[in-house]
Order: C-alpha cells, then sequence, then structure tokens
C-alpha cells in the first residue's frame, strides 16, 4: 500500500507594505541595502508626546488600494492589509475568477495586537465634541482586532476558515503557524499574516506605559538592540500578507514555491519577564526544530526578535545559544527591522517576508543602526552578506510574554 499524501504549506505569494517600501520590491531593495528610514514622529496629535521616533509609512494612498466602500467602515491598519493581499493572491497567480468555483477553499488569517486606533480615536472626539448621533456605526467594527480577516474574506469572497490571533507581538509567527495547520488539515488556500497601525495618538499613549519603549531623539541611535546603547524599541506601522497553499496543488497550477512553512512552536513566559524569555525563546526554537525535522546546523540564518532592551537582548542571544548548541554562536543574525522600527505582531511577518526573499537571492541583509555588538553573535551589520540560504528561523517575543519560532526552508528544496 502506498503512503497516504502528506499535505505540505507553502508560499506562493507576498504582498508587504512596510515604512521602508510599499510593494515586496522596493521593501527588499531598501533591506538588503541596510537603508534606515527611522524618523522623527510626524503625526497630529503626537507632536507633543514623548514618543520621538517611529516607522511611519509616508508613500501609502488607501484610495488607490481600496475601494471607497471598504475605506469608510475600515480602519488604516486595515487598508494595509486588504492591499497586502491583493499584491500577495497577484504574487501567487490567483485571481478572482480562480477562487470563485471554490471559495470555501479559500481562508483568512491575520494577527493584530493594536487595532483600529486611529478610526476609533476619531470616532471617539466626535462622541465627546458633538454627541452620539455623530458616531458613525462602523466604529462597532472598524477598531476590532478581527478586521482585517473579515475585510478580506467579504471583499474577495472567500467562505474558508477564517480567524484572528492575539498573541502579543508573537502572534505574526503564530498567525502564519495557524495558516499552515488549516492547510495541513484540508484547507487549499489561505491568505496570512499580520499588519499595524499603531501611530494614532490614542494608541501611542497607550504605548507610553510601555517600558520597552524608546523615547529617544535621534532617529541613528533610538533603536539599536544587542548593543551597550540598546535604549528600547522603536514602534512602526505596515506588515505583510501572504498566500500560503498546499505544495502538490500549487505545483499542479503551475504556482512558484516560495518556501515552505516546515515548523513552528510557541511558548508562554510572562510579561516583561526577559530573563526567563530565555528559557521559553529557547523551548519555542526547538519545538519548531523538531516539527520541521531540522537538525541545529542546518539553519543558516536567524532573524532576531532584536527588543532593544539589554535583559532582553541578552536573554535572546543566550536562547539561540541554548537551542542551537555551538551553531547558535556562528550562524548569521540578522534584525533588519532596526531600519524600519517594530510594527508590533507584524515584525516578525515582516521578517518572515525578508526571511523569504534573502533565501531567494542568497543574501542576507544587514542590522541597520548596530555596530558595536556586545553579545556573542555573529551580527550582520552594515552591509549584506552573501550566503546560500536553505532554512532560516525567525523568532518574535511579544512584551506580554509570548515567544515563537518558525522554520522557513527553500521553496525549491524539495520540488522533486
Amino acid at each position: 500500500m502506498s503512503e497516504p499524501h502528506q499535505r505540505r504549506a507553502v508560499v506562493t505569494g507576498i504582498g508587504v507594505i512596510a515604512p521602508n517600501g510599499t510593494s515586496t520590491e522596493s521593501f527588499w531593495k531598501s533591506t538588503q541595502e541596510g537603508v534606515s528610514v527611522l524618523d522623527r514622529v510626524t503625526r497630529e496629535g503626537c507632536e507633543h508626546l514623548p514618543l520621538r521616533v517611529a516607522g511611519e509609512i509616508r508613500s501609502f494612498e488607501a484610495s488607490t488600494a481600496v475601494e471607497e466602500r471598504y475605506l469608510v467602515q475600515t480602519d488604516r491598519f486595515t487598508h494595509f492589509a486588504m492591499a497586502a493581499a491583493d499584491v500577495a493572491l497577484d504574487d501567487a497567480r490567483l485571481g478572482q475568477a480562480d477562487t470563485a468555483g471554490e471559495p470555501f477553499s479559500v481562508g483568512v488569517v491575520t494577527a493584530a495586537g493594536s487595532g483600529g486606533g486611529e478610526f476609533g480615536q476619531r470616532e471617539l472626539q466626535r462622541l465627546w465634541g458633538k454627541g452620539s448621533r455623530f458616531v458613525g456605526p462602523y466604529q462597532s467594527i472598524a477598531w476590532f482586532y478581527a478586521a482585517s480577516t473579515g475585510q478580506i474574506s467579504i471583499r474577495r469572497g472567500f467562505k474558508g476558515p477564517c480567524s484572528v490571533v492575539a498573541a502579543d507581538e508573537a502572534g505574526g509567527l503564530d498567525g502564519l503557524a495557524h495558516a499552515a495547520r488549516a492547510v495541513r488539515r484540508g484547507t487549499d488556500v489561505i491568505v496570512a499574516g499580520a499588519t499595524e497601525a499603531p501611530l494614532a495618538p490614542y494608541s501611542v499613549v497607550c504605548q507610553l506605559g510601555y517600558p520597552e519603549l524608546s523615547t529617544a531623539d535621534d532617529p541613528a541611535r533610538a533603536y539599536r538592540p544587542f548593543t551597550e546603547a540598546a535604549c528600547g524599541f522603536v514602534p512602526a506601522e505596515g506588515g505583510a500578507m501572504f498566500v500560503v497553499e498546499e505544495e502538490r496543488s500549487a505545483r499542479e497550477r503551475g504556482a512558484r514555491v516560495r518556501a515552505t512553512l516546515a515548523g513552528h512552536a510557541a511558548t508562554f513566559t510572562g510579561a516583561s519577564r526577559w530573563t526567563r524569555s530565555r528559557e521559553g525563546l529557547a523551548q519555542a526554537i526547538r519545538g519548531a526544530l523538531d516539527e520541521a525535522g531540522c537538525a541545529p546546523e542546518e539553519i543558516d540564518v536567524v532573524f532576531a526578535d532584536a527588543l532593544g532592551v539589554p535583559e532582553a537582548d541578552r536573554a535572546e542571544a543566550l536562547a539561540i545559544a541554548d537551542a542551537l548548541g555551538a551553531h547558535g554562536r556562528r550562524v548569521p543574525v540578522t534584525a533588519p527591522k532596526t531600519g524600519i522600527g517594530r510594527s508590533f505582531c507584524a515584525a516578525p511577518v515582516l521578517d518572515t517576508a525578508a526571511a523569504v526573499l534573502a533565501m531567494e537571492h542568497g543574501l542576507i541583509p544587514p542590522t541597520p543602526n548596530v555596530f558595536d555588538i556586545c553579545h556573542d553573535l555573529d551580527l550582520v551589520t552594515e552591509r549584506a552578506r552573501a550566503a546560500e540560504v536553505r532554512c532560516a528561523l525567525v523568532l518574535g517575543r511579544g512584551l506580554m510574554g509570548s515567544n515563537s519560532a518558525l522554520v522557513l526552508r527553500h521553496g525549491v528544496a524539495d520540488a522533486s
């Protein structure tokens, strides 16, 4: 008797909306060149707040990417998600005609941490300034974490499994894992990813309660993980969406398999308990390697969480060594997010996009603004490093204690 077909989840499409590029191509060009776009916060209403530096998206016109009827009922973070999903579906060559016949075979999974703060603030200002009759009906849904999942599925007519993951900053990786498992269980296609828009004044005020937030004035010094000058993280907006498909059906329709979502694991160690995150992150790495059937020495690059808090950075460096052994001190490590900021649960999703592109181009992107490393890591700095990247490890941790690890394999590795 022949062995049953083992379903594998692969990435066939990528869409990116980021501070350093509002297309996958422009994002990768800036990322591989180590361009830093961190700058002073310019959002109206934030002028007098202690947050000085952020990763803003300044070249995105929602009206050109999203229809008016969806614009009026959604927040900026959902605009990013819908636009990135369109790009990912186009990249995967999945148009409306391709999915219309089997709408229940396509689902959507997104992750969100901050929700629709800009939309919510606007409506609350109307409530207190003008009265309840001036509050729009979409206030009840636009702020909600699940808004992007709902709007993408409604707009595209997808009726398969749909969900939202709310798991702190690590939730972006958990969302991709959720998508991969849905595919392995029988769903043909999942549109998955995470986007954030946390730079409205209301959202920023909420973030100021995090002691890990950087309030430095100099964009070149505000976010410098793994150095003695580390003073916290810089927030950012944006994110990425992916098309995750079952490998065999993807190949049968002639799709380009860009990467395999090979393994994932997650743990929880408690809010801001960074010393304890060492053990939790190491355990997540081991679990992801185990699910991927991947030996530690097979990992060609690590995309670090890179919080920028000395205690957290030390815990991450030790966790990599704990989980990967001697290889953990030799494997190239990078954190391109230091050039664009940390977009909460979309941050590791942008790292995932960068990891797929690094495997395709044989190039490990650098860590902008970071030079004087004070941890035992082979951190890639200053310029990109040429390397054959067949297997990548992406890490994510949340301020509330989540730890997550994702193993990616190069898309063409199993083409036979």
